[in-house]
């Protein structure tokens, strides 16, 4: 402690050094000739440094003459509160450095959780007028927003009458030829007027021709200012250059600002005009796209939303096979971009706030303290002439003298909290999360740091004035005001912990029911075993394989090359791997069952033979696919118990039969086997029917290759890469990864992993700040009730009277803090109930166990000052008084 008082002295050194040091060098050099003079004239010392004295006018009206020159009379009496306020922080290092630190804690947490806030829900879309642009998607039942066809899309944007535009996007990537081979690029189709209703204009070349996205006109592409300096270089002479991707030839039109992103496409690079010349756009059924608008002037969206749903009613009518039950979904675009987002981080910065609070809390309360133990210096002063305005000032400087440190050391603590964040974000949830470029200490934040500086200083400042009137100083003269300040501490700083503990357990049991949903999102039953899994994606170049024997016969190739190697046991294939999300889904229709035009949606799954093998998922019934099951055998399927409780509850699947809304010949399959829920979409989402068709007899161009090993997978997933390009170079691979790190680095697994731990660790702060502001209360109790501890011992009172008496008023306090916490919990657990998963939000395991750790850790607290107050001796308390 004497180190750093020493240390804080010298910092305040530099408040006292400059010209004051030399102006007092030179008055002390005036004064001492002025001694000698008198010396010679046969004075005294002591006469003669009185006489030089006198002369001088006095030494220290003389400073104070001197530091009025030039300066402005408040700025030099603020200076010296300044220099004053610093003493006093350095004579109670203890108070200072408790002070400092839970206000810098308090924060740090709410400062860097608000710049996430900023990032994702307050900083507009870099887009003109992004208020008006919306999300224009068609919607069913199980998917509230769900994709667009090309033929439903060319009639919204035809018949609507709220829309200056309409236009739409679609496709995640493509093959970008190199001299190395091909190579998987991120990249979007999207029509010609996409960056014209945006409101986005190339830094270099042009945008989109009108036009330009229609069938039978040439490639073009415009490239993203990442793929720009990546690729080319950064050099101009770009414009007009063509790049092949996924077999077209393209010709680069133009480049994107650097600032520009768009979420729903991640980090594409390459930006494609959109023609329909695919089998998909030529079907109504067919949903591949997605869509986004700019308003007219004067339309709300509640308005388009209600004029889109009636132009999807109209075409239900007029097309009832394929749009039966398909609405329309309009929404502004930035709460399609940050909609999944916005309640974690609302109630990251709530517990953010909530901390800060309780910091606050506990600051208030040891400045009260403090104010206690000042209590005859502040009379003195007032006896002395100093007004009350004069003392408020001084106040209120001390407040702005600890509220400034305590603020840039949360500020530093918070730039190294949004570094530490940023890097927990995997690379692939960063991508898809653009906004957060930049993240920093910009304007907004700074200006939030400021607010909540300037509110922490006005209650540190009205803490101390509240308790300064004249009749108090009078009573400091007398005896310090111990017996009524005493009563109002006990009193008000009771009021202050019950207050911590409600927060304390609202924090405690916030994060108890995220970690609660957070185990039980990561042990939800995926129906496959995840353990020694390698996962691929692999995407063929089309104009080499353009037949379905093709396809066939490469995805054959490549199966068979990467189980050949050592340490791979099984090997399969899939249009779409386990556990990536419900969708590409199909309607089906089921022979000899009665039908109504509905649209029985399920997930479509392409398969090899060993994929289902390979995941170690159950069968239950019937038998897998066989390799030779290929477009001149029987057409079968495998369907999993989902679909088979839905639609055939019961009564055995195997052998019936299954094909489309038409039941045309070509599409009726036979159930050959039943297999359990295999998880297809995220951890939170609903198991769907899903019916899985052999890939032999419906190829695609991309899938996931997925490999069980012997051995610790991530060391063969180089291997397996290698092995597909030794099929063809041309192939494209992408996204290698376990399966386990799939899981885990899933933005599912992400949200409620990084919400638990976060409102977690504001959690063990706030019980930490609360219990230590019980202790802090039930000590000055203590010390205010010596005497009368005293009194009770001589008059024969045992020690366990004496705990009794402590630990009940502590109990008293702890109770109402758990009581009111529990309340204010219960409220806060159903806000925040659609974060929570497979938990209810009045948890009662939760809420017990949070009552257990916060009583314990109050009557941990309290016994430490119950333990001084029996131990005092009754003849020592006596006389102190």
């Amino acid at each position: 402690m004497k180190r750093l008082r020493a240390w804080m002295m010298r910092v305040a050194g530099i408040f006292t050094a400059g010209p004051r040091r030399e102006f007092a060098e030179e008055l002390e050099s005036h004064l001492q000739l002025h001694i000698e003079d008198n010396l010679r004239c046969g004075m005294t010392p002591e006469q003669a440094r009185r006489e030089a004295i006198i002369k001088l006018g006095g030494v220290e009206s003389t400073r104070q003459s001197y530091s009025e020159q030039g300066t402005v009379p408040f700025v030099e009496s603020f200076l010296q509160d300044v220099r004053f306020a610093i003493r006093q922080l350095i004579r109670n290092p203890g108070f200072t450095v408790v002070a400092i630190l839970m206000l810098s804690l308090g924060m740090a947490a709410s400062v860097a959780i608000f710049s996430f806030v900023e990032a994702t829900l307050i900083k507009p879309l870099p887009y003109y007028q992004p208020n008006r642009l919306v999300d224009v998607n068609e919607s069913i039942t199980i998917f509230p927003r769900s994709n667009l066809s090309y033929l439903d899309y060319l009639d919204w944007k035809r018949m609507n009458q709220v829309f200056s535009s309409l236009e739409m996007f679609g496709g995640r990537g493509f093959l970008l030829t190199t001299p190395a081979g091909s190579e998987p690029v991120s990249g979007s189709r999207v029509s010609a007027g996409f960056f014209s209703t945006l409101g986005v204009a190339p830094i270099l070349g042009r945008d989109f021709y009108v036009g330009e996205d229609q069938p039978g006109a040439p490639g073009s592409v415009m490239l993203s200012y990442g793929a720009w300096q990546k690729r080319f270089g950064g050099r101009r002479d770009v414009i007009g250059q063509t790049i092949t991707l996924s077999g077209v030839p393209n010709t680069i039109i133009g480049v994107l600002p650097q600032d520009f992103h768009f979420a729903l496409r991640g980090d594409a690079e390459f930006w494609q005009s959109f023609h329909a010349g695919d089998e998909c756009s030529l079907r109504r059924s067919c949903h591949n796209l997605y869509g986004v608008a700019r308003l007219k002037d004067g339309v709300s969206v509640e308005t388009a939303r209600a004029n889109m749903k009636a132009i999807a009613e109209q075409l239900e009518r007029q097309y009832p096979d394929s749009n039966r039950g398909q609405g329309a979904s309009v929404q502004p675009l930035y709460e399609a971009i940050v909609g999944d987002i916005r309640p974690i981080l609302l109630v990251l910065l709530a517990g953010a706030g909530l901390l800060l609070l309780i910091g606050c809390v506990n600051v208030s309360s040891l400045l009260l303290v403090r104010f206690e133990n000042r209590k005859r210096e502040i009379a003195v002063r007032g006896a002395l002439g100093a007004s009350n305005a004069r003392l408020i000032r001084q106040f209120i400087t001390e407040a702005l003298v600890l509220v400034t440190t305590g603020s840039l050391l949360g500020m530093a603590l918070a730039y190294g909290a949004m570094q530490i964040l940023l890097r927990l974000i995997s690379k692939d949830m960063l991508f898809s999360m653009p906004y957060l470029r930049g993240l920093g200490m910009n304007l907004h934040v700074v200006t939030f740091a400021g607010v909540m500086a300037l509110l922490a200083a006005f209650l540190f400042s009205i803490t101390p004035i509240l308790r300064l009137p004249t009749t108090q100083i009078r009573e400091g003269l007398v005896d310090g005001g111990r017996g009524t300040s005493g009563i109002f501490w006990r009193r008000f700083g009771s009021n202050l912990v019950v207050v911590e503990l409600a927060i304390a357990m609202v924090l405690l049991v916030g994060a108890g029911l995220l970690g609660k949903s957070f185990y039980r999102l990561l042990h939800v039953e995926l129906g496959f075993e995840p353990d020694r899994l390698a996962t691929l994606g692999v995407n063929l170049p089309g104009l080499r394989y353009d037949t379905a024997e093709q396809k066939v016969a490469v995805g054959r190739e490549v199966v068979n090359r990467v189980r050949s190697l050592p340490g791979v046991t099984s090997v399969g294939i899939a249009n779409i791997l386990a556990v990536s999300g419900n969708g590409n889904t199909d309607w089906i229709r089921f022979v000899g069952k009665p039908y109504n035009g509905e649209h029985n949606e399920v997930n479509q799954r392409d398969v090899s033979a060993d994929y289902l093998k390979t995941l170690q998922a159950t069968l239950i019934s019937g038998r897998y696919f066989t390799d030779d099951e290929d477009a001149a055998r029987p057409n079968v399927v495998i369907i999993n118990k989902a679909l088979a409780q839905k639609y055939f509850p019961a009564e055995d699947p195997i052998g019936k039969k299954i094909g489309d809304t038409d039941l045309s010949p070509k599409s009726i399959r036979e159930i050959i086997g039943v297999v359990d829920d295999v998880r297809e979409a995220s951890l939170d989402s609903s198991i769907m029917p899903t019916v899985y068709y052999p890939f032999n007899q419906s190829p695609d161009m991309g899938f996931g290759l997925v490999a069980r090993t012997s051995q610790p997978e991530q060391w063969l997933l180089p291997s397996i890469a290698a092995a597909i390009h030794q099929v063809d170079p041309g192939i494209g691979t992408i996204g290698e990864s376990t399966m386990n790190r799939r899981i885990s680095e899933s933005q599912t697994a992400y949200l409620h992993r990084s919400s638990a731990w976060l409102v977690g660790g504001f959690a063990g702060l706030a019980l930490l700040l609360g219990v230590i502001g019980l202790y802090g209360v039930i000590a000055y109790s203590v010390s205010q009730r010596t005497r009368e501890i005293g009194v009770r011992m001589a008059l024969g009172a045992q020690r366990s009277s004496v705990y009794q008496l402590i630990l009940s008023e502590a109990g008293r306090l702890t109770v109402l803090g758990i009581v009111a916490g529990i309340v204010c919990s219960i409220l806060a657990a159903t806000l925040m109930r659609k974060l929570l998963f497979g938990v209810r939000s009045w948890d009662i395991a939760t809420l017990a166990a949070v009552v257990v750790v916060l009583g314990v850790s109050a009557l941990f607290a309290s016994y430490i000052p119950a333990r001084r107050a029996a131990s005092v001796n009754p003849v020592e308390a006596l006389r102190s008084e």
